[in-house]
């Protein structure tokens, strides 16, 4: 999914696309999700760390702060996270 995410991107920029811009960030929000509950579901499992779980909030929190920006129009001006 990162990269679809960076191939999303890469178009949505050649093309003069905000809105294809702002996809790839969806996307990659969503491959931070499953990657975060994947990780919780693991040490829950192995460990019995019930609390890993909620730490899928700190992703939110990113979520909620995009979502700010793509509301005032601040969106596609930079990279979501520095993952590429």
């Amino acid at each position: 999914m990162p990269f679809l995410s960076a191939s999303q991107r890469r178009a949505g920029r050649e093309l003069g696309s905000a809105s294809a811009v702002a996809d790839s960030k969806q996307t990659l929000l969503c491959t931070y999700l499953s990657a975060v509950l994947l990780l919780g579901l693991v040490l829950n499992a192995t460990l019995g760390w019930s609390w890993a779980n909620p730490i899928a909030v700190v992703i939110a929190v990113v979520a909620v702060k995009e979502g700010g920006d793509a509301w005032q129009g601040r969106a596609a001006a930079r990279p979501l996270l520095p993952l590429w």
